[in-house]
């Protein structure tokens, strides 16, 4: 079986490192990626109040590390859509393109309302998700045609040129985080936040929805075999020992850094829309938009996380919360063993994470490169 490999990144906080530093040794990442041979480079999107991801603009980070690679695809995952004016995404797409020689893959998603809010737009999950919406039409027609028009709540145009194109055609491949279904139903690749035993029910759902909607065998409108995958946050080394004793405390870092200071900025505020949602999780994401798919189930990030906790169903020390991997290379390849059975082509890294520095991550990458990587690519 054909297995491809990516990497997700937030680039948190590292404590007591300049930011100028932080962005420099990362870019050293990427280049080692690079030069690897791993597929692409997975970048999020979030906004103060939250503080795990440094590079909040993925397409200035972006264009700098398009000039320091020359094979890996560049993929923000995901543009947070309702906080980009659709225009200015397709010109800067077109330009990331180019600048790239046509490496750019494009992730979408809605994101949460409580960033939205900071942004100056209303805290209502379902203008958000109507704003999601548009936004996505707008873009894919906008970066596919020589003229705009659209109609719609939020954007409106009348043949208006597009002035720019990206290289791809019809547009860049296009990712869909969190949900197989949807993703499948629109023609995207997909990368799910989960375990084993959740990729595999999505693997089979995204590969029959995939092939119900598009025909048994069919490719990407860029020509490409659709992809799925999970995010592994891990950490490899030496020995299982090791691994174990650096990647424990990484997921406790980890964990605060995407939930407690958007939970603390809102109790500090006095934001109780903030504070809780309909489903009883935290409020980040708002309650659920009255017109979202039923297929769409996503919960709050801390919801998430405290479910893989408590979802680990087998004692393997190797596995943190039943989703980060922690190991010696054989460790890693008896994972690899599962996580093909589940019948996912795409395998996303995560190697800088928590508290995790950069000397670790580095070792990681080339331990990864060395020993698992030449039995499959």
């Amino acid at each position: 079986m054909t297995l491809e490999f990516g990497v997700f990144d937030h680039i948190e906080p590292v404590s007591n490192m300049a930011l100028k530093e932080v962005y420099r040794l990362r870019m050293q990442q990427i280049e080692l990626l690079d030069q690897k041979g791993f597929y692409a480079y997975h970048l999020a999107e979030h906004h103060t109040p939250a503080v795990h991801s440094l590079a909040p603009s993925q397409n200035v980070f972006l264009a700098a590390a398009s000039q320091r690679t020359s094979q890996i695809k560049l993929a923000p995952c995901v543009y947070v859509l309702p906080l980009h004016h659709p225009l200015r995404l397709i010109e800067e797409i077109s330009m990331l393109d180019h600048l790239s020689n046509g490496r750019v893959e494009i992730g979408v998603g809605r994101g949460g309302v409580m960033e939205a809010f900071f942004w100056g737009q209303d805290d209502d999950s379902d203008k958000n998700y109507q704003r999601y919406v548009e936004t996505l039409e707008v873009v894919k027609e906008g970066l596919s045609s020589e003229n705009l028009t659209y109609q719609g709540q939020f954007h409106q145009y009348d043949n208006l040129p597009m002035r720019l194109e990206p290289v791809q055609k019809p547009f860049p491949p296009m990712w869909y985080m969190r949900n197989a279904e949807t993703a499948a139903l629109e023609g995207m690749n997909t990368v799910i936040v989960g375990t084993l035993e959740s990729l595999k029910t999505e693997t089979k759902r995204y590969k029959d929805v995939w092939n119900k909607t598009h025909g048994e065998g069919s490719l990407t409108q860029q020509g490409q075999n659709p992809k799925i995958g999970l995010v592994v946050h891990m950490v490899v080394a030496d020995t299982d020992e090791e691994a174990i004793s650096l990647a424990t405390p990484a997921w406790e870092k980890y964990k605060w850094n995407l939930a407690a200071p958007r939970r603390i900025e809102a109790e500090k505020r006095g934001l109780e829309q903030f504070q809780s949602s309909k489903d009883g999780s935290f409020g980040f994401v708002g309650d659920r938009p009255a017109n979202l798919p039923n297929r769409e189930t996503r919960k709050d990030i801390e919801a998430e996380i405290e479910r893989f906790d408590q979802q680990s169903n087998r004692i393997e020390p190797t596995r943190l919360g039943g989703v980060a991997l922690a190991g010696s290379p054989k460790s890693v390849e008896r994972y690899l063993q599962e996580y093909i059975e589940t019948g996912a082509n795409y395998f996303v890294c995560s190697f800088q994470w928590g508290d995790i520095d950069h000397k670790t991550a580095m070792n990681s990458i080339n331990l990864f490169s060395e020993h698992i990587l030449p039995q499959y690519i």
